[in-house]
């Protein structure tokens, strides 16, 4: 008995793997590009970005509470950078006397910001989906608050990028003030938007990744202001304060009187403290498992951090008699002289902090590199946003978003040439908008479940509401002459333009929807295929053979502006094209898409008006050069033609490409076709 051998051939292997019957799993090897400078712009692309992530490595990708804490948390926790310095800004044109209800307006703040916390931690354990004041307001309230939600929440994440970029910059010119001499701002924003853009590609890496890189700035600020505010409360303590020297850039005192609006206004400019607040109830399933808890906890940790700090910083610019700097003066700011004040101007200790605080405000950009394109998923999901921002990249990051974000923000950056302040005033109207909306959501929540201790949640939740909504009266009525109005603008666009794309989508569904009870049944409309042709080539007769493959009724359409060329090309094609009957249209304006187009009309209008209109199949002979560079040679014709034709009724368009390197493979009753001299621009 013979030994036997047999050889198994799986020409699927490179590309592919069953995972079922009729069911097969493409392998890296199917998305790699074929052309040398596709490989090329891969390779480059993996450089910069990262090899491509499965989907199923999706669960690698989650974040653990230390590194969520930097990505999602860096907003609000850098918040306590500016914060202070916002309301010394205001209470300093009433005089000195004015800067000590700095410590009221600042506890009255870090009250608000546990009641929105506490709230918050709510959402991530409600609504474990994701997509915060959305979410909540959609399912709870009304669809359209949903989409005023939203709409804020996109607007906050752009500003939360323009803004944090602007003061990280602000601290950056503290200790090199050269960088800006408060006329020429080009090596300002040019630093800026460097920023930005590495800050892009680390996103565009994906999460974990970027949590590993920014991490480390986070926690050594955080280990640092709160060496500082230590350090700054064991003097005062002790009686160990010496009052601070004034800076020649600091704001002049004012004579402005002590009044409600000017307390209310001190208020609304500080509670920029509060924003990022919402960050981790938008991205509560890129935490680990258990999610909800997980994020719920890093709630808790963000708040107590940003609480203490801020809170910290106020106490000490006060009791040392700190003074903000003008706008636009290059002058130190606040959080630099509370550092001074317990390092030392010239303590490596300072300078690192000084660089940690620029660090940390540039990545406070990062949680809306995160939030914003989770939200935008979100939307593209329920149909208010275009389907592309629901597409994950390589790295299984929402690539659209963080895009687009970087785009919007760079251009907003160099609109307003990085001032801190005249941002801040289109920064915190969405904020409170979302707050309102999304704790009055929670109220309902909790009154519809009845889940255990649905009475207190519901409370503090309504308690939250109330609050955050006179806030945002607050807000909107103070800072509204000074740019808030934009916000109210920008609001209903959005949720404007977010139903028109639902609409859009609703509309196309309708069309293109299939009863279920529908069956295909066999063809009953006729076909007829047409080939505009331009020469006698090998494109044209694959393009001819397709044709026949596609319908028996083929017409080969010829559009020429030269009868003795018409007359030569028909003696050609009747001797080497047998069957296919060649229509020649004598274009004398030199035109070649209008003719064609008016002859598929002309072929329409022909059909017998009692018969259902064929599919018209226009075959289109495409020549695919060998080098990219070569390719604006030839095809311009043919893309303008394809452009037309897309949307015309009962029209299919059907490229069929001829590559340059199948010369030599070029097989069939066509071989021995002259090409000398033949034109492969259709």
């Amino acid at each position: 008995m013979a030994d036997k051998r047999v050889r198994v051939e799986r020409p699927h292997s490179a590309y592919f793997r069953y995972s079922g019957p009729g069911q097969l799993v493409a392998k890296p090897a199917a998305s790699a590009p074929r052309s040398g400078l596709g490989r090329g712009l891969f390779r480059a692309k993996a450089w910069l970005i990262g090899r491509p992530l499965a989907s199923e490595e999706e669960i690698g990708e989650r974040l653990s509470k230390r590194l969520a804490l930097p990505i999602f948390s860096s907003d609000a926790i850098s918040s306590s950078a500016y914060a202070t310095e916002e309301i010394l800004k205001v209470l300093v044109l009433a005089g000195a006397a004015a800067l000590y209800l700095s410590i009221p307006v600042a506890m009255a703040i870090v009250g608000l910001l546990t009641v929105v916390a506490i709230s918050y931690r709510q959402v991530c354990r409600a609504f474990p989906g994701g997509g915060g004041a959305y979410a909540v307001a959609r399912q709870e309230l009304l669809p359209i608050l949903g989409l005023v939600a939203a709409a804020a929440l996109l607007i906050d994440y752009v500003m939360t990028v323009a803004v944090s970029t602007s003061s990280a910059m602000d601290q950056l010119i503290s200790i090199v003030p050269g960088i800006d001499n408060g006329t020429d701002h080009s090596l300002r924003i040019l630093i800026a938007l460097t920023v930005i853009a590495l800050i892009t590609v680390a996103n565009l890496r994906g999460l974990r990744e970027s949590g590993n890189i920014f991490a480390i700035p986070t926690y050594l600020f955080v280990c640092l202001a709160l060496l500082i505010v230590a350090s700054g409360l064991f003097h005062v303590v002790t009686g160990s304060v010496a009052p601070f020297p004034r800076q020649p850039e600091a704001v002049p005192m004012g004579t402005q009187a002590i009044g409600i609006f000017l307390i209310l206004r001190a208020f609304a400019s500080g509670s920029v403290a509060l924003t990022g607040v919402e960050a981790i109830a938008n991205g509560v399933p890129a935490f680990k498992p258990p999610e909800a808890k997980n994020a719920g906890n890093t709630m808790l940790a963000m708040a107590v951090l940003l609480g203490v700090i801020f809170i910290g910083v106020t106490i000490i610019a006060l009791q040392y008699g700190i003074v903000p700097s003008a706008d636009l003066s290059g002058g130190p700011t606040v959080i630099a002289m509370v550092a001074q004040t317990a390092f030392g101007r010239s303590n490596p200790l300072y300078y690192t902090f000084q660089v940690a605080t620029a660090l940390i405000l540039f990545l406070a950009a990062n949680t809306s590199f995160n939030a914003f394109p989770r939200l935008g998923a979100i939307l593209a999901e329920d149909g208010y946003f275009p389907r592309q921002f629901g597409f994950r990249g390589d790295r299984l990051a929402f690539s659209w978003g963080i895009i687009l974000l970087a785009a919007i923000a760079a251009l907003i950056y160099v609109a307003f040439e990085g001032n801190t302040t005249g941002l801040i005033p289109l920064y915190s109207v969405g904020v409170f908008v979302c707050f309102t909306l999304s704790q009055g959501g929670m109220v309902r929540h909790w009154v519809r479940t009845h889940e255990a201790g649905w009475w207190w949640r519901g409370l503090v939740n309504a308690s939250g509401a109330v609050l955050t909504l006179v806030v945002l009266v607050i807000v909107l009525t103070e800072k509204f002459e000074h740019g808030a109005w934009v916000v109210a603008v920008l609001i209903p666009t959005l949720v404007t333009m977010m139903l028109f794309i639902q609409r859009q989508y609703k509309a196309s569904a309708r069309q293109l929807a299939v009863r279920p009870d529908f069956v295909l049944p066999a063809p009953l409309r006729e076909e007829r295929a047409v080939v505009p042709v331009s020469a006698l080539n090998r494109a044209v007769i694959r393009a001819v053979n397709v044709a026949r493959s596609i319908a028996d009724d083929v017409l080969a359409v010829y559009i020429s502006s030269d009868p003795d060329d018409a007359r030569e090309m028909r003696e050609r094609w009747e001797r080497q094209v047998p069957g296919v009957q060649l229509v020649i249209v004598e274009s004398p304006y030199r035109a070649l898409a209008g003719p064609l187009m008016a002859y598929l009309d002309v072929l329409d209008r022909a059909w017998p008006p009692d018969k259902m209109q064929p599919i018209t199949f226009v075959v289109i002979p495409e020549y695919v050069a060998r080098h990219a560079w070569e390719r604006i040679l030839y095809n311009q014709s043919a893309r303008r033609l394809r452009s037309l034709l897309v949307g015309r009724p009962h029209t299919v368009v059907v490229d069929v490409p001829y590559r340059r390197d199948e010369h030599d493979r070029f097989h069939g009753p066509d071989a021995n076709l002259h090409h000398e001299g033949a034109s492969a621009d259709t």
